[in-house]
C-alpha cells in the first residue's frame, strides 16, 4: 500500500500506541500519609470486620475456611502473632526494623490467605534500664531517691518513649491494633501477672530462701541468668593459699602415719575476696593426693593433688619433693580440720568431699564459700552449713568480713577494676605466711547486661520460682513447637534443661511488687505469704492501683487480711521484668485445642529471655497432665542480629550505627545527580551544597528486611541498600509501563475486572503469551510457597529475577512491537495477559511493599479499580505449579536455549559494530538433517493451540525481537551473502527437548528494508511502510496518542 511520504513521516508518532501514566518515579510525600492510612489502619480494621468474611463466604475462594456461629454470623479462621514487647527506654534502631517489619510481612501474608489476623503491639515498661535512664535524665541518685519519685520518673520516660516508638513503627507501615496496644505497666496487665504469680504459688512453685544469686553491685539488685552477658577476657587475681590443718587421730595413725603433725592444705581461688566467707575445703574422694615437702626452704609439708604438684611448684617457686603418695580423697574427707584466719570465732572447719572437684586446674582442693557459689551452697547446705556473704548491696565488705579487725576490710569493693578487696585479702594472708602464690587469670566472667559491670555471686534473701518441677512438662511442650530455624529447638531446650530455679525478685522500685507482707518482730522481719494474702493484695491493687503499694502508709491496715494478727509491712521487692513480659500470653483468648499464639518471633537472645519465661509461666499455670501441656506458641521464629557491611556489631564508638530513617531517606546512598535546568530561575533552583537523595520511603526499609535471611545475622550497608533501591525502581518502572498500557485511549482493555482474567486462557495461541503465563504460574507458586514457609528472602529473590529477567528483559521487549504498532485486537489480547501479570505482581508485593501497592492501585484506571477487589484485600491463591513434565516446561526450556544462542551470536556482531538493536538482524535456525521441520514446530505448541508454520515463525521473530525468523533443515551448502555484514553462527545447547544434537542458529542481515513506523526490516523497497503497518493504518486510521514511558 502506498501512502504519501510527507504525510507518513509527519504522523508516525501519532499513529503509535504509546503508553502514558502519571505514576511518579518516586513516592510523593504529599500523598504518603493517605496511602499509609489505607494500607495500615484501614486494612487492619477491614480484615477483622464481619462484613469481610460474610462476603468471603459467598465466594469460591476461601469459602471452605469460613464457618458460622450459632447466630449465623461468619466466623473466619484466625491467625495470632503475639508481639514480644520492645523495651520502652530509647529510640528505634535497625534491629527494631528487622523485627517489626518481619512480623508485619507475616501478618499481611496471612490476611491474603483469608485469615483474620490479630496483632496487638506491646511494650515492656518496667525494670532497671528505664529506672536508671529516668533518674539520669533528672540527675538523681537512685540510692537517695524515694521509690515514689523513682516510679513517677520511670513511668513518664516509658510513656514518652512508647509514643515515639509507636510513631516510628507506624511510619514503617506496620499495621496492628494500635489503639489497644498493651503495656506491662498498665493495671490490667499487672493484675493478670499477679494472678499468674498466685497460681504458681498455690502449686508450690514460689518460695523464699537465702541462697546465692547473681548480684549486680552497679545496679544493686539480683539478676537472672537471662540478664547476664559475659566478658570473655576478664582478668581476675588468682591466689594459692595455705591452710594449716588438724589431723584426726584415725588419719594420723593410718594413711598419714609417720608424716608429722605440721601439715597444711593449699587451695587455689580466682576470687580471693570470698575467703572471709569460706565455709569448707573440698576434695574428691576418688582423686589421688600426696604430701610434698619444701626441700630447700622451711621444710613445710603440704597436701595437694598428685597431678598438680608441678603446677604448684612453679607458682610457689619452691623445690618440692614427695614425702607420701597414694592418698585418696576418701582418706582425707572428714579427717582434716582447719581454721579460717578471718573467722576464728567460728572454730574449726572441715575438709569434705564434693563431686565437682577436679584436677584440671589449681591444686585439687577447692575453697567453698556457701554464700558465693551455687555449687558450694548445695554441698554445704546438704551438711547444714549456712550461706554467709559479708558483702553489702554496693558490693563492698561489711564489718562481718573480718570481725577481729573490721576496719581492715570494711567498705572495700570486691568487683572493682583495681581488685581492691582481693589485693587486701592477699596482703593480709602474705603477712600471715599463708599466701603461696598469685597470678593474673584471664577467663569468662559474667557482667550486668545493662551497666556492663562485673556481677558477683552473693547470698541474699530472694524469691524464687522452682522450675525444676516443671522441667519435664516444659520439654514436652517444646516438642510440640515448630522452630524456624530448627536450631532454635536445641538452644531453648538447653536453657530449660540447665535451669532449676528462677530468681524472680529484684531490689528496685520500678516494677510489679512481689505480693509479700512481712511481720515485724522486734528488729526482724518474717515474710508472710499465702493464697489469702495474695488474693487480698490483688483486690486492693484493683481498687487503688499498684502505685499505692508504695504511696500508702506502711501501717495502712487495708493491706493486711483479716486472718493475720500483729504488725505487718509491705515488701519492697519487685518482680523480674522477664516475669512481666513472660506473662503477656494472658492477653490472648484461651484456645481449647492449640496454643494461644500461632507465632512468636524475636531475636536469638530471647531463647534465654522472653521465649523461655513465656514457656515457663504458661506451663506452670496449666492444670493438665504433662502430656497434655500446651506451649504458648505454635511456631517459634528467631532472627539474628543486625551488623554493618563488615560484619561488625553496630555501636556509637565505632561510628557504624545505621538508623532506619537513613534508609528511608536514602541518605546512605550517593546523592541523586541533578538534571541541568534551563531558563529563568535555574541558578536559584540549583541550591549549591544541598544534596538530594533517592528517598524511597518505608518500602525501602521493608524490602531490605524482606530480602534478608533473618535466620542468620543480617548485614546492612551501602551495597545492600543500593540493590534494594534498584529493585524498588525496577518495580516502579514496571508498574508505570503497565499502568500506561491499561490507559491507552485508542485501545481500552476489553475486560472490566482484573479478577475476571483466568490463567491461562484456553484460546491463547501466542507463544510469548503462553510462555509468560507459564512463568507467572511458576513464579507465583514459588513466591507463595516461600512466604508460607516464612522464607521471604527466597520469595523476593524469585520475584526480582522474574521481573528483571522474564518480564523486563524478555516478555515486555517482545510485546512492545505488538502494542505500539500492532492492531487493536492484538493490543487488547496483550492487555489481558498483562492484566494477569499486573494483578499477581501486586498480590505478591502486598505483604512486603504495601505503600507501593497502594500507590499503584490509586493510579489504576477507575473502571478497572472499581470493579476489581483491592489486591491486598482478596484471597491470594496462586495457580498450580506447572509440573516439569508439562509441555510448556519443555517449550520454555527450548526457547531459553535458543535465546542464549541467538544472544551470543548477536553480541559478537554488536562488538563488531555491525548491529545495534536485535531488530536489525534476522535469524535462521538450522535443524540437523534427520529432524523434521514440522515436527519441531509442532513441539512448540500444545495440541489445542496449533497454528501454521509461517504463523509460528512470525511469533518466534516477535519473541526474539528480530526482523525475521526461519526454521530450516541443514543443507549440503549454504551461503549468507549480505551487503552490510557477514553472518554469525552459534550452536544450540543440547539440553532442550525437541532439538537434537547439531542444531545451529545463524544471525544474518535482514532481507527487507527498515519500516519507518515499526523499525522492523521487512519493508519492500517500493513501499513506505511494511505490509502490517499499512494494514493497521488502513483499518484504524492511526491515532495512537500518548507518550513513551518504559
Amino acid at each position: 500500500m502506498l501512502i504519501p511520504t510527507r504525510v507518513l513521516r509527519a504522523s508516525w508518532s501519532s499513529t503509535l500506541r504509546l503508553p502514558k501514566s502519571s505514576f511518579p518515579p518516586r513516592p510523593l510525600p504529599a500523598t504518603n500519609a493517605e496511602y499509609l492510612r489505607r494500607c495500615t489502619d484501614d486494612l487492619y480494621s477491614w480484615q477483622r470486620s464481619a462484613e469481610r468474611f460474610s462476603a468471603l463466604k459467598k465466594t469460591r475462594i476461601g469459602a471452605k475456611d469460613v464457618s458460622t456461629d450459632d447466630g449465623g454470623h461468619a466466623t473466619p479462621p484466625t491467625f495470632t502473632l503475639h508481639d514480644g514487647p520492645p523495651y520502652a527506654n530509647g529510640p528505634l534502631h535497625i534491629g527494631h526494623a528487622l523485627n517489626k517489619i518481619t512480623k508485619d510481612i507475616i501478618c499481611r501474608y496471612q490476611v491474603t490467605q483469608g485469615k483474620a489476623v490479630s496483632y496487638i503491639p506491646g511494650w515492656d515498661c518496667h525494670g532497671l534500664p528505664i529506672e536508671i535512664k529516668a533518674l539520669q535524665a533528672q540527675k538523681k541518685d537512685a540510692t537517695q531517691t524515694s521509690p515514689v519519685t523513682v516510679r513517677e520518673a520511670a513511668r513518664e520516660l516509658a510513656t514518652l518513649t512508647i509514643e515515639e516508638q509507636k510513631r516510628g513503627f507506624k511510619e514503617w507501615a506496620v499495621m496492628g491494633d494500635w489503639d489497644n496496644a498493651y503495656k506491662t505497666m498498665e493495671r490490667g496487665f499487672e493484675i493478670r501477672q499477679l494472678e499468674v504469680f498466685k497460681t504458681m504459688f498455690e502449686k508450690g512453685l514460689i518460695y523464699r530462701q537465702n541462697k546465692p544469686v547473681h548480684w549486680s553491685p552497679s545496679s544493686r539488685t539480683a539478676l537472672a541468668e537471662a540478664e547476664l552477658e559475659y566478658d570473655e577476657g576478664h582478668k581476675s587475681l588468682a591466689a594459692f593459699v595455705r591452710f594449716p590443718v588438724h589431723v584426726s587421730d584415725e588419719l594420723r595413725n593410718g594413711a598419714l602415719k609417720g608424716v608429722g603433725n605440721d601439715i597444711s592444705v593449699v587451695i587455689w581461688t580466682t576470687t580471693p575476696w570470698t575467703l572471709p566467707a569460706n565455709s569448707a575445703i573440698a576434695v574428691h574422694r576418688d582423686m589421688e593426693y600426696c604430701v610434698v615437702k619444701d626441700s630447700k626452704g622451711s621444710g613445710e609439708l603440704t597436701l595437694v593433688a598428685a597431678s598438680r604438684v608441678l603446677e604448684y611448684e612453679a607458682v610457689s617457686e619452691r623445690k618440692l619433693s614427695t614425702v607420701l603418695s597414694g592418698l585418696r580423697g576418701s582418706d582425707l574427707a572428714g579427717h582434716l580440720q582447719y581454721e579460717n584466719p578471718f573467722q576464728k570465732a567460728r572454730g574449726l572447719q572441715s575438709v569434705i568431699h564434693a563431686d565437682f572437684v577436679t584436677d584440671s586446674s589449681g591444686t585439687g582442693l577447692v575453697h567453698l564459700a556457701a554464700g558465693h557459689g551455687m555449687d558450694d551452697y548445695q554441698v554445704c547446705h546438704a551438711i547444714g552449713l549456712p550461706a554467709f556473704a559479708p558483702i553489702d548491696d554496693a558490693g563492698a565488705f561489711t564489718k562481718d568480713a573480718f570481725p577481729e579487725q573490721p576496719a581492715l576490710f570494711e567498705g572495700l569493693l570486691v568487683a572493682d577494676d583495681k581488685k581492691t578487696a582481693s589485693n587486701a585479702v592477699c596482703d593480709y594472708l602474705e603477712k600471715q605466711d599463708l599466701l603461696r602464690g598469685k597470678q593474673v587469670y584471664r577467663h569468662k566472667y559474667p557482667i550486668d547486661w545493662r551497666t556492663k559491670q562485673p556481677v558477683i555471686t552473693r547470698a541474699t534473701e530472694q524469691w524464687f520460682a522452682n522450675v525444676e518441677s516443671i522441667k519435664d512438662a516444659s520439654m514436652k511442650a517444646i516438642a510440640k513447637v515448630n522452630f524456624i530455624p530448627e536450631t532454635g529447638r536445641s538452644r531453648l531446650e538447653s536453657f530449660i534443661q540447665g535451669r532449676s530455679l528462677w530468681c524472680i525478685s529484684r531490689q528496685r522500685a520500678w516494677g510489679v511488687p512481689i505480693p509479700a507482707l512481712y511481720k515485724v518482730e522486734g528488729d526482724t522481719l518474717e515474710a508472710t505469704m499465702d493464697s489469702q494474702t495474695i488474693e487480698h493484695i490483688i483486690n486492693v491493687i484493683k481498687e487503688r492501683g499498684i502505685d499505692a503499694w508504695w504511696t500508702d502508709a506502711q501501717d495502712d491496715p487495708a493491706w493486711k487480711p483479716e486472718h493475720l494478727t500483729g504488725t505487718y509491712i509491705r515488701g519492697r521487692d519487685t518482680m523480674d521484668v522477664w516475669f512481666d513480659s513472660g506473662t503477656s500470653w494472658t492477653l490472648l483468648p484461651p484456645q481449647a485445642d492449640r496454643p494461644v499464639a500461632d507465632v512468636y518471633l524475636e531475636g536469638t537472645d530471647q531463647h534465654r529471655g522472653w521465649f523461655q519465661s513465656s514457656l515457663l509461666t504458661c506451663v506452670a499455670t496449666q492444670p493438665c497432665a504433662e502430656s497434655a501441656v500446651k506451649p504458648p506458641y505454635k511456631t517459634l521464629i528467631t532472627h539474628g542480629f543486625t551488623l554493618d557491611s563488615e560484619g561488625r556489631k553496630m555501636s556509637k564508638s565505632l561510628g557504624n550505627v545505621i538508623s532506619p530513617m537513613q534508609i528511608m531517606s536514602g541518605e546512605l546512598l550517593p546523592p541523586v545527580k541533578r538534571k541541568k535546568q534551563k531558563g529563568k530561575g535555574a541558578e536559584a533552583a540549583a541550591k549549591p551544597g544541598v544534596e538530594t537523595y533517592d528517598a524511597m520511603g518505608s518500602d525501602a526499609l521493608r524490602l531490605w528486611a524482606a530480602s534478608s535471611d533473618y535466620t542468620r545475622d543480617v548485614t546492612i550497608g551501602q551495597p545492600v541498600l543500593m540493590s534494594v533501591n534498584q529493585a524498588l525502581h525496577k518495580y516502579r518502572v514496571t508498574f508505570k509501563w503497565l499502568l500506561g498500557i491499561f490507559s491507552l485511549p485508542s485501545s481500552p482493555p476489553n475486560f472490566t475486572s482484573f479478577s475476571d482474567l483466568t490463567m491461562p486462557e484456553p484460546e491463547s495461541v501466542d507463544l510469548a503469551d503462553r510462555l509468560a503465563m507459564h512463568r507467572l504460574a511458576q513464579t507465583s507458586h514459588e513466591v507463595h510457597a516461600s512466604y508460607a514457609r516464612y522464607e521471604f528472602f527466597k520469595g523476593i529473590n524469585t520475584l526480582n529475577k522474574y521481573i528483571s529477567n522474564d518480564l523486563s528483559a524478555f516478555y515486555f521487549e517482545t510485546l512492545k512491537d505488538r502494542i505500539y504498532t500492532g492492531n487493536k485486537q492484538d493490543c487488547q489480547t496483550t492487555q489481558r495477559s498483562l492484566g494477569r501479570i499486573f494483578y499477581h505482581l501486586l498480590q505478591m508485593l502486598a505483604p512486603v511493599t504495601p505503600l507501593l501497592v497502594e500507590e499503584v492501585w490509586a493510579h489504576v484506571p477507575p473502571p478497572l479499580q472499581q470493579n476489581t477487589p483491592h489486591p491486598a484485600r482478596t484471597t491470594w491463591s496462586p495457580p498450580p505449579n506447572p509440573p516439569t513434565t508439562a509441555p510448556m516446561h519443555h517449550i520454555a526450556t527450548t526457547i531459553s536455549a535458543l535465546s542464549t544462542a541467538i544472544n551470543l551470536a548477536q553480541e559478537r556482531l554488536r562488538l563488531a559494530k555491525k548491529i545495534g538493536s536485535s531488530i536489525e538482524s534476522s535469524v535462521t535456525l538450522y535443524l540437523p538433517p534427520h529432524t523434521q521441520t514440522q515436527a519441531f514446530l509442532n513441539a512448540l505448541h500444545t495440541p489445542s493451540t496449533l497454528c501454521s508454520p509461517a504463523a509460528l515463525e512470525t511469533q518466534l521473530a516477535a519473541l526474539f525481537v528480530v526482523s525475521d525468523f526461519r526454521v530450516r533443515r541443514h543443507e549440503p551448502s549454504r551461503t549468507h551473502e549480505c551487503a552490510q555484514w557477514a553472518p554469525e553462527e552459534e550452536d544450540v545447547p543440547d539440553r532442550p527437548p525437541g532439538l537434537a544434537r547439531g542444531a545451529r542458529v545463524v544471525v544474518h542481515c535482514p532481507s527487507g528494508e527498515k519500516c519507518p513506523r515499526c523499525w522492523r526490516h521487512v519493508r519492500r523497497a517500493e513501499d513506505e511502510v511494511c505490509a502490517r503497518c499499512g494494514d493497521v493504518l488502513a483499518s484504524e486510521g492511526g491515532g495512537g496518542g500518548g507518550q513513551v514511558v518504559p
